[in-house]
């Protein structure tokens, strides 16, 4: 009989271990049970979260800096409690953010050679979760869009460069185990305890599409990876009889899997890594010694089976080096930097495809996500996507430049989405061409002849009310006929930002997940160090102040509007005291019928 043999070029990968001096000995890794990674790995840093004691630290060290690590290396300190999650920016591999058991998100700067002593200054602080804040993920294609789920049952999407929430997404009945962008971060999946698969529009705050509840899936975490840019979304979970099983769902009909496959009976959680150059699953278990690899197919059965990677001792997590940071003399197209959970030992694993030459073979490599953002905050909020800028893994140049489409656009790919999202959270303040300007590449804040809004000092820049009883006032609108605030203001090298937001008030609502439960969005303190040079003037009268002043004068309403509040939150509980003075009072009034206005005590 005859049949048909499946080929792959993928099909002999094989896991290659280095060397013992390649490998961070001596690093005490965190014992905590929390199912994240505990790692993060760019081509610059490797960030660990460590065991310490008397609050939260993590460990962040150069990559050649291999070898035993020195116990008196500094370490990232500032949260107070235990740091359960940390990813590094995909734009920037000097800012690093890390999640907390203190229900706060932190962003740190990384100096370019390294820490020379404890880092305790963070560049933002995000206080919003009210439990703490187990995951934490970058948008794939959007610069300073962060999110993070918290144990209060909650996704927050956040816009780290004004310090502020977009949307609170409270549509979880139970703990999240785990979120996953698309490609164009359009939307994004999560899978929670409450044994529902969901894809939410991270800019409606709504549910996109949801599972019924997974009769079949067992009281351990599961975890859910959306699979590119396929329009479906992968799943690792633990079936009511304890076996451990892989489903593939498609968004469109979240009805029933379009595939499920059985592994084993092991009692450890699956971590799924995804590659999406390659198309290729990589699973390693929470506790297992090895790592299986699948290769994702466009058809049915939807999932191949390559190989497995075994090894001798357990695995803690893995901290996943992204693509650019491959060797591709060595044919690498996988690396992973694997935590020891007997041992403080973390020993970088290389997936390799074996071929004869070491010449760039690209057919292994197709282009990659770059260091360049698609779109800055504002433009994502304002509901434009876009795809990734790519590079050549040959010479690093971009090789493509992806079109921007508007979010009804973008919704009407999907016919399970029947609305197309309208929110515009944050107004975008964007500077038309100069006049004989060319610029063929997409917008990445360094195109030759363009000053785009990201530019501006945030303090100047539009603020639209969070809270239907704020007002802002907006300094860029007050200006005079030919004035342009654009040029007027200084670049944001001249000064450092350091930013906190947090609630006030727990009974301000918020532009969340609409019926749900609204949390406070209420209070924004930011602190600017002052600039070397004043801005140009932009006021109307004869004295025009400098922009110093124009600061203070900010702030100043800012304390104000902050001062008004609170009185009005006050206002409930004034009332209800003086409620209770009458009362004890108890003065009996007579009334009197002789004449208005008269009274017997």
């Amino acid at each position: 009989m005859a049949f048909k043999i499946r080929s792959s070029k993928y099909r002999h990968i094989y896991g290659s271990i280095p060397k013992k001096e390649l490998c961070y000995e001596n690093v005490k890794i965190t014992r905590n049970t929390h199912d994240s990674n505990f790692c993060a790995v760019n081509p610059k840093f490797l960030a660990v979260v460590t065991e310490t004691g008397g609050g939260g630290s993590f460990l962040c060290i150069p990559l050649k800096s291999s070898g035993r690590v020195d116990p008196k290396t500094p370490h990232i300190c500032g949260h107070a409690g235990v740091v359960l999650d940390v990813k590094f920016n995909p734009f920037n591999d000097n800012i690093i953010a890390s999640s907390s058991e203190d229900c706060t998100v932190k962003l740190w700067s990384i100096p370019e050679d390294g820490l020379k002593t404890n880092l305790t200054e963070w560049l933002v602080d995000l206080h919003g979760h009210k439990r703490r804040v187990g995951y934490i993920e970058w948008h794939p294609t959007a610069e300073n869009i962060l999110l993070s789920a918290g144990f209060d049952y909650k996704c927050v999407l956040w816009n780290v460069e004004q310090a502020e929430p977009v949307n609170v997404i409270s549509c979880h009945e139970n703990t999240i185990f785990s979120m996953s962008w698309n490609q164009e971060g359009s939307l994004f999946a999560t899978s929670c305890k409450d044994k529902k698969l969901r894809v939410i529009d991270p800019r409606m705050a709504r549910v996109a599409a949801e599972t019924p509840t997974l009769d079949n899936l067992g009281s351990r975490a599961w975890k859910a990876v959306y699979l590119g840019d396929s329009g479906r979304v992968f799943t690792s979970y633990h079936s009511r009889y304890c076996d451990r099983e892989i489903a593939v769902w498609d968004i469109k009909n979240l009805s029933c899997p379009m595939r499920t496959e059985g592994m084993d009976n092991s009692s450890s959680i699956i971590l799924p890594y995804y590659d999406q150059d390659t198309k290729i699953m990589y699973l390693a278990g929470k506790g297992d010694s090895n790592i299986r690899y699948f290769e994702i197919d466009d058809e049915d059965p939807y999932t191949h089976y390559l190989n497995s990677f075994i090894t001798s001792f357990p695995q803690r997590g893995f901290g996943v080096m992204p693509k650019r940071g491959c060797n591709t003399e060595k044919c690498e197209v996988m690396r992973f930097y694997k935590l020891h959970a007997s041992k403080n030992l973390i020993e970088p694993l290389s997936m390799i495809v074996p071929r004869k030459s070491s010449v760039f073979h690209e057919d292994i490599y197709p282009p990659t996500a770059s260091l360049i953002p698609s779109l800055s905050a504002d433009e994502w909020i304002s509901g434009q996507t876009r795809g990734p800028i790519l590079m050549s893994m040959l010479d690093g140049h971009v090789t493509n430049s992806p079109k921007v489409t508007t979010a009804k656009a973008a919704q009407n790919k999907d016919s399970s989405l029947s609305q197309a999202p309208t929110i515009t959270t944050y107004k975008a303040v964007n500077r038309p061409r100069p006049e004989g300007s060319v610029s063929t590449q997409p917008y990445a804040g360094e195109t030759a002849g363009v000053t785009n809004h990201r530019n501006i000092p945030a303090s100047l820049r539009n603020i639209k009310q969070l809270s239907t009883n704020e007002e802002f006032v907006s300094i860029n609108d007050n200006k005079p006929n030919g004035v342009d605030s654009a040029d007027s203001i200084s670049p944001p090298e001249q000064s450092t930002i350091k930013k906190v937001w947090s609630p006030t008030s727990p009974k301000a609502t918020t532009n969340g997940f609409s019926g749900g439960e609204s949390d406070s969005v209420t209070h924004v303190k930011k602190v600017w160090s002052a600039p070397q040079t004043p801005a140009s003037p932009l006021w109307f009268g004869d004295s025009p102040p400098n922009e110093a002043e124009l600061r203070k004068a900010y702030f100043k309403q800012l304390e104000e509007i902050s001062s008004l509040k609170e009185q009005i939150s006050l206002k409930d509980k004034r009332i209800r005291q003086l409620e209770e003075e009458i009362s004890m009072l108890k003065l009996p009034v007579a009334r009197d019928d002789t004449g208005p206005g008269q009274s017997d005590c």
